[in-house]
């Protein structure tokens, strides 16, 4: 299959599918081709939208996000469950490379609205993930879905030096999309948006470049705004075990109606402002003794490989720790929290300047987890009381979702979530 555009994705067998079912099927209904991703389609960049889990948690990351955090605008459950329901395929059609809907640009002629609003013709799905999260004010009484909320689907509590805004906090349910091409996951948002007029709103978004972790072991570790090896520690796709133990959610964590969520996982969202022009000026020794680790190797302090297990036992000339008892990567460190890991899935983020001069700037940590607040909580709590970045960041926004599992051949986000 060619994979230099879109378009090339309907002229294999899988685009004849849906042109198929774009004749005969009404747009809610799924498309025929997306029953298992299509010959080639690792080649073609497609990542299967369907399976056990959903996208975007594992998947290799790709190189940049667009999210959104969207408010549902009326009471009405049908309307939201049809939404969810036509999200979904719009959602797999785009992640197969094809427009959002049947007839895309062109099929409803001139005196219709475009099906598609068209920035994405002609580009390649880039390993287009688009994935999906509830917010614990969906489950309020508005829908019918309060004794659908999971348990552990409780507003994050508030942590010393947070400085929220709001406006960039929170949110009914989460798209996130990631592509290797900022327009593909842009037009997968802006897509999703429109079809939702009049049903949600967007309560804020997130552009992020330069993913901040890396999630097989196949990707090297990239690089924060602050110019270190980020994420070198994390749980890899190819970790079975610790991803059963610390990403996904067992059967056994949620009862009863919640029982959709097994399978799934939590999703914590944290935007976080790096002061970088102060940053900037510290001495190379001071950069690295706050986060504890060679800046240009990435190894901890005292070792030579970035992948070498920190020792914090070890003493320096000075007869201090080798790695500062304030050193981010101490704080951090699952040895250090009870065994407590994460999956993270950051994004550097640059929002132009902040009105005084400054680059607004940073890091947008996105993180999965099997409980937030056994595992994001007791961890940003002893980050918050004592890391030594502290003086050089702050919190500006976050949101905690619920992100279910993966889709069967025949299943929509909308009877899933409703049952």
């Amino acid at each position: 299959m060619n994979p230099s555009t879109r378009r090339a994705v309907l002229a294999t067998g899988a685009g004849a599918a849906l042109a198929t079912a774009a004749a005969g099927l009404t747009y809610a209904a799924r498309p025929a081709s997306a029953d298992a991703a299509p010959a080639g389609a690792e080649d073609a960049g497609v990542v299967p939208f369907r399976g056990v889990r959903q996208a975007g948690i594992t998947t290799a990351a790709q190189d940049r996000l667009h999210l959104v955090a969207l408010d549902v605008v009326t009471d009405d459950a049908h309307a939201l469950k049809d939404l969810l329901a036509r999200w979904t395929v719009a959602a797999e059609r785009m992640t197969l490379g094809a427009e959002a809907a049947p007839g895309g640009v062109v099929g409803g002629g001139p005196w219709n609205v475009p099906q598609d609003t068209g920035e994405a013709l002609d580009l390649a799905p880039g390993h287009l993930t688009v994935t999906i999260g509830y917010g614990p004010s969906l489950f309020d009484g508005r829908f019918g879905l309060a004794d659908r909320r999971p348990e552990g689907l409780q507003e994050l509590p508030a942590f010393l030096g947070d400085d929220l805004d709001p406006d960039r906090s929170g949110g009914d349910i989460v798209i996130q999309a990631c592509s290797d091409d900022p327009q593909v996951a842009v037009h997968a948002v802006r897509n999703l948006v429109r079809l939702g007029f009049g049903v949600v709103a967007v309560r804020w978004s997130q552009l992020g470049f330069g993913r901040t972790s890396s999630t097989s072991r196949a990707q090297a570790t990239p690089r924060n705004m602050f110019g270190f090896k980020d994420g070198t520690a994390n749980i890899k796709a190819e970790d079975a075990e610790a991803l059963d133990e610390h990403v996904w959610v067992a059967p056994d964590d949620v009862a009863g109606n919640a029982a959709w969520l097994a399978g799934g996982s939590y999703l914590v969202a944290r935007r976080i402002r790096m002061h970088i022009e102060i940053w900037d000026r510290a001495p190379l020794m001071e950069q690295e003794q706050i986060v504890g680790r060679d800046k240009k190797v990435g190894a901890p302090l005292g070792t030579e490989d970035e992948f070498d297990e920190p020792d914090f036992a070890a003493l320096g000339t000075d007869g201090e720790p080798r790695i500062p008892v304030t050193a981010h990567v101490r704080l951090a460190h699952h040895s250090n929290l009870d065994g407590v890991r994460i999956l993270r899935r950051g994004y550097n983020f640059t929002d132009g300047s902040d009105g005084q001069g400054h680059l607004d700037a940073g890091l947008f940590f996105l993180a999965f987890m099997r409980d937030a607040h056994r595992q994001f909580v007791p961890m940003q709590r002893a980050l918050a009381r004592s890391d030594g970045m502290n003086e050089y960041i702050e919190h500006t926004g976050s949101a905690l979702f619920a992100c279910p599992p993966g889709l069967g051949p025949d299943d929509d986000w909308g009877s899933q979530l409703f049952g």
